[in-house]
Protein backbone atom coordinates (compact mmCIF):
# COMPACT_ATOMS: atom_id res chain seq x y z
CA UNK A 1 0.00 0.00 0.00
CA UNK A 2 1.22 3.59 -0.88
CA UNK A 3 0.74 5.89 1.40
CA UNK A 4 -0.36 9.26 -0.15
CA UNK A 5 -2.63 10.43 2.75
CA UNK A 6 -0.13 13.02 4.71
CA UNK A 7 3.61 13.87 4.84
CA UNK A 8 3.72 13.08 8.54
CA UNK A 9 3.35 9.20 7.84
CA UNK A 10 6.78 7.89 8.90
CA UNK A 11 8.66 8.89 12.45
CA UNK A 12 10.97 10.87 11.30
CA UNK A 13 13.98 11.59 8.02
CA UNK A 14 16.81 9.36 8.46
CA UNK A 15 19.05 11.75 9.05
CA UNK A 16 16.47 13.20 12.27
CA UNK A 17 16.89 10.12 13.72
CA UNK A 18 20.15 9.39 13.45
CA UNK A 19 21.48 12.99 15.38
CA UNK A 20 18.95 11.67 18.23
CA UNK A 21 20.05 8.73 18.61
CA UNK A 22 23.53 10.39 18.62
CA UNK A 23 23.14 11.73 21.51
CA UNK A 24 20.66 9.59 23.55
CA UNK A 25 23.28 9.23 26.04
CA UNK A 26 23.62 12.77 27.39
CA UNK A 27 21.17 14.70 29.84
CA UNK A 28 19.70 18.11 29.39
CA UNK A 29 18.45 21.52 30.49
CA UNK A 30 14.22 21.17 30.47
CA UNK A 31 11.88 23.61 28.51
CA UNK A 32 14.33 24.84 26.02
CA UNK A 33 17.28 26.20 28.69
CA UNK A 34 20.10 23.78 26.72
CA UNK A 35 22.68 24.54 24.30
CA UNK A 36 20.55 22.72 21.41
CA UNK A 37 17.93 24.84 21.87
CA UNK A 38 19.74 28.04 21.44
CA UNK A 39 22.23 26.48 18.60
CA UNK A 40 18.60 25.93 16.55
CA UNK A 41 17.02 29.30 17.25
CA UNK A 42 20.33 30.75 16.11
CA UNK A 43 20.44 29.10 12.89
CA UNK A 44 16.83 29.99 12.12
CA UNK A 45 17.87 33.64 12.67
CA UNK A 46 20.77 33.52 10.90
CA UNK A 47 18.85 31.28 7.69
CA UNK A 48 15.70 34.20 8.09
CA UNK A 49 17.62 36.74 8.18
CA UNK A 50 16.16 37.80 11.96
CA UNK A 51 18.73 38.58 14.32
CA UNK A 52 16.00 40.71 16.48
CA UNK A 53 13.34 37.90 16.19
CA UNK A 54 12.65 35.71 19.43
CA UNK A 55 11.82 31.58 18.29
CA UNK A 56 10.34 29.09 20.28
CA UNK A 57 9.76 25.91 19.65
CA UNK A 58 6.45 24.04 20.15
CA UNK A 59 5.43 20.16 19.27
CA UNK A 60 2.63 20.84 16.80
CA UNK A 61 0.67 22.98 14.71
CA UNK A 62 -2.99 23.33 16.24
CA UNK A 63 -0.95 24.60 19.50
CA UNK A 64 1.20 26.51 17.99
CA UNK A 65 -1.74 28.42 16.11
CA UNK A 66 -4.02 28.70 19.26
CA UNK A 67 -1.04 30.25 20.95
CA UNK A 68 0.43 32.43 18.52
CA UNK A 69 -3.21 34.24 18.23
CA UNK A 70 -4.54 34.23 21.45
CA UNK A 71 -1.40 35.76 22.83
CA UNK A 72 -1.29 38.71 20.49
CA UNK A 73 -5.01 39.66 20.34
CA UNK A 74 -7.00 40.94 23.09
CA UNK A 75 -10.21 39.69 24.16
CA UNK A 76 -12.98 41.82 22.33
CA UNK A 77 -9.90 41.13 19.04
CA UNK A 78 -10.54 38.56 16.47
CA UNK A 79 -8.28 36.83 13.60
CA UNK A 80 -9.33 37.29 9.93
CA UNK A 81 -9.09 34.29 7.26
CA UNK A 82 -10.35 32.53 4.40
CA UNK A 83 -12.94 29.84 5.21
CA UNK A 84 -10.74 26.96 3.70
CA UNK A 85 -7.96 28.02 5.96
CA UNK A 86 -6.20 25.65 8.80
CA UNK A 87 -7.76 27.19 12.19
CA UNK A 88 -11.33 27.69 10.61
CA UNK A 89 -11.74 24.08 8.92
CA UNK A 90 -9.18 21.69 11.23
CA UNK A 91 -8.68 22.52 14.51
CA UNK A 92 -11.55 21.98 16.08
CA UNK A 93 -12.98 25.15 17.29
CA UNK A 94 -9.16 25.90 19.26
CA UNK A 95 -8.71 29.40 18.45
CA UNK A 96 -12.75 29.85 19.35
CA UNK A 97 -12.37 28.40 22.49
CA UNK A 98 -9.36 30.84 23.64
CA UNK A 99 -12.38 33.65 23.30
CA UNK A 100 -11.31 35.07 19.83
CA UNK A 101 -14.22 34.69 16.73
CA UNK A 102 -12.55 33.96 13.55
CA UNK A 103 -13.53 36.17 10.79
CA UNK A 104 -14.33 34.31 7.18
CA UNK A 105 -13.71 35.53 4.07
CA UNK A 106 -13.82 33.37 0.58
CA UNK A 107 -10.99 31.87 -0.46
CA UNK A 108 -9.99 32.23 -4.38
CA UNK A 109 -7.68 28.67 -5.25
CA UNK A 110 -6.73 28.52 -1.40
CA UNK A 111 -5.46 32.20 -1.04
CA UNK A 112 -6.78 35.43 0.59
CA UNK A 113 -7.73 38.56 -1.70
CA UNK A 114 -6.97 41.74 -0.04
CA UNK A 115 -10.02 43.53 -1.31
CA UNK A 116 -12.08 40.80 0.59
CA UNK A 117 -10.17 41.45 3.64
CA UNK A 118 -10.90 45.53 3.51
CA UNK A 119 -13.91 45.21 2.46
CA UNK A 120 -14.90 42.93 5.79
CA UNK A 121 -12.93 45.34 8.05
CA UNK A 122 -15.11 47.92 6.92
CA UNK A 123 -18.37 46.42 8.12
CA UNK A 124 -16.75 46.48 11.78
CA UNK A 125 -17.10 50.01 12.83
CA UNK A 126 -17.69 50.45 16.79
CA UNK A 127 -17.68 48.22 20.00
CA UNK A 128 -20.75 46.77 19.18
CA UNK A 129 -18.77 43.94 17.33
CA UNK A 130 -15.25 42.49 17.75
CA UNK A 131 -12.45 44.41 16.12
CA UNK A 132 -10.42 42.74 13.26
CA UNK A 133 -6.64 42.31 14.23
CA UNK A 134 -5.20 39.97 13.00
CA UNK A 135 -4.52 38.45 9.27
CA UNK A 136 -4.02 34.88 9.04
CA UNK A 137 -2.84 33.02 5.77
CA UNK A 138 -0.96 29.60 5.34
CA UNK A 139 1.89 29.48 2.66
CA UNK A 140 1.01 27.29 1.36
CA UNK A 141 -2.68 27.29 1.62
CA UNK A 142 -4.67 24.33 2.09
CA UNK A 143 -4.64 23.39 -1.14
CA UNK A 144 -1.04 23.50 -2.09
CA UNK A 145 -1.23 26.62 -4.03
CA UNK A 146 1.83 29.65 -2.85
CA UNK A 147 1.70 33.40 -2.27
CA UNK A 148 3.95 35.43 -4.73
CA UNK A 149 5.64 38.18 -3.33
CA UNK A 150 3.87 40.74 -4.34
CA UNK A 151 1.03 39.36 -2.78
CA UNK A 152 2.60 39.28 0.60
CA UNK A 153 4.07 43.07 0.04
CA UNK A 154 0.17 43.70 -0.76
CA UNK A 155 -1.21 41.74 2.37
CA UNK A 156 1.54 43.53 4.21
CA UNK A 157 0.37 46.59 3.48
CA UNK A 158 -3.11 46.59 3.85
CA UNK A 159 -2.32 45.12 7.67
CA UNK A 160 -0.55 48.30 8.03
CA UNK A 161 -3.02 50.40 7.12
CA UNK A 162 -5.68 48.38 9.22
CA UNK A 163 -3.36 48.25 11.83
CA UNK A 164 -3.59 44.11 11.65
CA UNK A 165 -1.23 41.85 12.63
CA UNK A 166 0.09 39.45 9.96
CA UNK A 167 0.51 36.09 10.66
CA UNK A 168 1.52 33.04 8.86
CA UNK A 169 0.76 29.57 9.39
CA UNK A 170 4.00 27.69 7.78
CA UNK A 171 3.39 24.00 8.21
CA UNK A 172 4.44 22.91 4.89
CA UNK A 173 6.77 26.48 4.35
CA UNK A 174 9.71 24.34 2.56
CA UNK A 175 7.55 23.45 -0.13
CA UNK A 176 6.73 27.27 -0.36
CA UNK A 177 10.24 28.17 -0.43
CA UNK A 178 10.73 25.58 -2.86
CA UNK A 179 8.00 25.48 -5.30
CA UNK A 180 9.18 25.98 -8.41
CA UNK A 181 7.45 29.32 -9.45
CA UNK A 182 8.26 31.12 -6.10
CA UNK A 183 9.42 34.29 -5.75
CA UNK A 184 9.94 34.48 -1.96
CA UNK A 185 13.12 34.23 -0.33
CA UNK A 186 13.22 33.07 3.46
CA UNK A 187 14.09 36.67 4.41
CA UNK A 188 11.59 38.36 3.32
CA UNK A 189 8.66 36.03 5.55
CA UNK A 190 10.67 38.42 9.06
CA UNK A 191 10.23 41.64 6.18
CA UNK A 192 6.40 41.61 5.53
CA UNK A 193 5.64 39.63 8.71
CA UNK A 194 4.65 40.18 12.24
CA UNK A 195 4.81 36.53 13.10
CA UNK A 196 4.89 33.47 11.57
CA UNK A 197 6.13 29.30 12.07
CA UNK A 198 8.37 27.15 10.80
CA UNK A 199 7.13 23.44 10.06
CA UNK A 200 8.82 20.88 11.11
CA UNK A 201 6.19 17.50 11.63
CA UNK A 202 5.19 17.75 8.07
CA UNK A 203 8.65 18.36 6.54
CA UNK A 204 10.59 15.35 8.25
CA UNK A 205 10.75 15.94 12.23
CA UNK A 206 9.22 13.56 14.74
CA UNK A 207 7.43 16.41 15.67
CA UNK A 208 7.98 20.29 16.35
CA UNK A 209 7.02 23.92 14.75
CA UNK A 210 9.74 26.67 15.24
CA UNK A 211 7.67 29.65 15.95
CA UNK A 212 9.10 33.29 14.96
CA UNK A 213 8.08 36.76 16.76
CA UNK A 214 9.37 39.53 15.02
CA UNK A 215 7.23 42.54 16.18
CA UNK A 216 8.48 43.54 18.78
CA UNK A 217 4.94 44.41 20.40
CA UNK A 218 4.33 40.67 20.06
CA UNK A 219 6.77 39.49 22.35
CA UNK A 220 6.75 40.53 26.06
CA UNK A 221 6.10 37.72 28.46
CA UNK A 222 4.99 35.21 25.35
CA UNK A 223 6.53 32.18 27.81
CA UNK A 224 3.65 32.80 30.00
CA UNK A 225 1.22 31.87 27.29
CA UNK A 226 3.28 29.22 26.12
CA UNK A 227 3.02 27.63 29.27
CA UNK A 228 -0.68 28.95 30.14
CA UNK A 229 -1.80 27.19 26.75
CA UNK A 230 0.21 23.99 27.63
CA UNK A 231 2.72 24.07 24.71
CA UNK A 232 5.91 24.59 26.96
CA UNK A 233 7.69 21.62 26.17
CA UNK A 234 9.90 20.01 28.69
CA UNK A 235 11.80 18.27 26.43
CA UNK A 236 12.75 21.13 24.48
CA UNK A 237 15.72 19.50 23.30
CA UNK A 238 14.14 17.36 21.27
CA UNK A 239 12.93 19.76 18.95
CA UNK A 240 16.54 21.53 19.42
CA UNK A 241 18.08 19.02 18.22
CA UNK A 242 15.72 17.59 15.27
CA UNK A 243 15.90 21.79 14.12
CA UNK A 244 19.30 21.87 14.29
CA UNK A 245 19.30 19.01 12.08
CA UNK A 246 16.97 19.97 9.82
CA UNK A 247 19.11 23.52 9.22
CA UNK A 248 22.54 23.20 9.86
CA UNK A 249 22.66 21.27 6.54
CA UNK A 250 20.16 22.49 4.37
CA UNK A 251 17.93 19.87 4.79
CA UNK A 252 14.39 21.76 5.49
CA UNK A 253 15.21 23.22 1.90
CA UNK A 254 16.41 20.18 0.63
CA UNK A 255 13.07 17.69 1.91
CA UNK A 256 11.06 20.92 0.03
CA UNK A 257 12.79 20.23 -2.98
CA UNK A 258 12.26 16.81 -3.29
CA UNK A 259 8.62 16.31 -2.18
CA UNK A 260 8.07 19.22 -5.24
CA UNK A 261 9.98 17.41 -7.41
CA UNK A 262 7.82 14.14 -6.55
CA UNK A 263 4.86 15.91 -7.11
CA UNK A 264 5.63 17.33 -10.15
CA UNK A 265 6.48 13.67 -11.74
CA UNK A 266 2.78 12.76 -10.32
CA UNK A 267 1.17 16.07 -11.42
CA UNK A 268 2.46 14.78 -14.95
CA UNK A 269 1.58 11.80 -15.03
CA UNK A 270 -1.89 12.57 -13.99
CA UNK A 271 -2.19 14.88 -16.82
CA UNK A 272 -1.23 12.48 -19.39
CA UNK A 273 -4.52 10.57 -18.22
CA UNK A 274 -6.05 13.46 -19.03
CA UNK A 275 -7.43 13.19 -14.70
CA UNK A 276 -9.57 16.57 -13.71
CA UNK A 277 -7.36 18.97 -11.32
CA UNK A 278 -9.75 21.20 -9.28
CA UNK A 279 -6.63 23.17 -9.19
CA UNK A 280 -3.03 23.72 -10.20
CA UNK A 281 -0.18 21.69 -8.70
CA UNK A 282 2.23 23.97 -6.76
CA UNK A 283 3.60 22.36 -4.09
CA UNK A 284 3.10 18.85 -2.58
CA UNK A 285 -0.39 18.58 -2.44
CA UNK A 286 -2.96 17.42 -5.41
CA UNK A 287 -6.18 17.70 -6.06
CA UNK A 288 -7.63 15.30 -8.42
CA UNK A 289 -11.85 14.88 -9.38
CA UNK A 290 -12.43 11.11 -9.99
CA UNK A 291 -15.43 8.88 -10.38
CA UNK A 292 -16.49 7.19 -7.25
CA UNK A 293 -15.97 3.42 -8.76
CA UNK A 294 -12.54 4.66 -9.65
CA UNK A 295 -11.84 5.71 -5.90
CA UNK A 296 -12.98 2.95 -4.45
CA UNK A 297 -10.50 0.68 -6.42
CA UNK A 298 -7.39 3.27 -5.95
CA UNK A 299 -8.16 2.37 -2.39
CA UNK A 300 -7.01 -0.86 -2.56
CA UNK A 301 -3.66 0.14 -3.59
CA UNK A 302 -3.16 3.57 -2.25
CA UNK A 303 -4.10 5.71 0.67
CA UNK A 304 -5.45 8.73 0.17
CA UNK A 305 -7.95 11.70 1.90
CA UNK A 306 -11.49 11.97 0.15
CA UNK A 307 -11.42 15.48 0.31
CA UNK A 308 -14.93 16.56 -1.36
CA UNK A 309 -17.15 14.10 -1.54
CA UNK A 310 -20.24 13.93 -4.68
CA UNK A 311 -22.58 11.49 -5.18
CA UNK A 312 -21.02 10.24 -8.59
CA UNK A 313 -17.45 11.49 -8.36
CA UNK A 314 -15.30 13.03 -5.79
CA UNK A 315 -11.82 15.10 -5.16
CA UNK A 316 -8.77 13.57 -3.55
CA UNK A 317 -6.16 14.44 -2.05
CA UNK A 318 -2.77 12.76 -3.11
CA UNK A 319 0.16 14.16 -0.51
CA UNK A 320 3.89 13.42 -1.51
CA UNK A 321 6.45 13.28 1.44
CA UNK A 322 10.22 12.75 1.82
CA UNK A 323 9.91 8.65 1.67
CA UNK A 324 8.60 8.07 -1.06
CA UNK A 325 10.67 6.81 -4.42
CA UNK A 326 10.08 8.03 -7.82
CA UNK A 327 9.24 4.48 -9.32
CA UNK A 328 6.11 4.34 -6.20
CA UNK A 329 5.02 7.69 -8.13
CA UNK A 330 5.42 5.76 -11.29
CA UNK A 331 3.29 3.08 -9.76
CA UNK A 332 0.84 5.70 -8.84
CA UNK A 333 0.20 6.51 -12.62
CA UNK A 334 0.25 3.27 -13.85
CA UNK A 335 -2.62 1.54 -10.87
CA UNK A 336 -5.10 4.85 -11.75
CA UNK A 337 -4.37 4.10 -15.82
CA UNK A 338 -5.13 0.64 -15.60
CA UNK A 339 -8.67 1.46 -13.91
CA UNK A 340 -9.04 4.60 -16.18
CA UNK A 341 -8.65 1.65 -19.13
CA UNK A 342 -10.91 -0.62 -17.69
CA UNK A 343 -13.94 1.74 -16.84
CA UNK A 344 -13.35 3.42 -20.73
CA UNK A 345 -13.57 -0.67 -22.10
CA UNK A 346 -17.15 -1.30 -20.02
CA UNK A 347 -18.67 2.58 -20.59
CA UNK A 348 -18.25 1.05 -24.60
CA UNK A 349 -19.69 -1.99 -23.68
CA UNK A 350 -22.67 -0.32 -22.53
Amino acid sequence: MINLKNDYCYIAHPLILEKLNQNREYTYNGYGFDEYTTKAVNLIKETFKCRKANVYFLPGGTITNKIAIAHSLKPYEAVICVDSGHINTHETGAIEQTGHKILVVKNHNGKVWGSDVEELILKHTDEHMVKPKMLYISNPTEYGTIYTLEEIKKLHALCEKYDLYFYIDGARLATALTASTNDIKAQDLAKYVDIFYIGGTKNGLMMGEALVIVNEKLKAEFRYSLKHFGGLFAKGFLCGIQFITLFENNLFFQIGTYQNQLAAQLTEGLKKLNVQFLMPTETNQIFVTLDNDIIKKLQKNIMFEIWEEGKTSSTIRLVVHYNLKPAQIEEVIQILKQYLEEANVKNREL
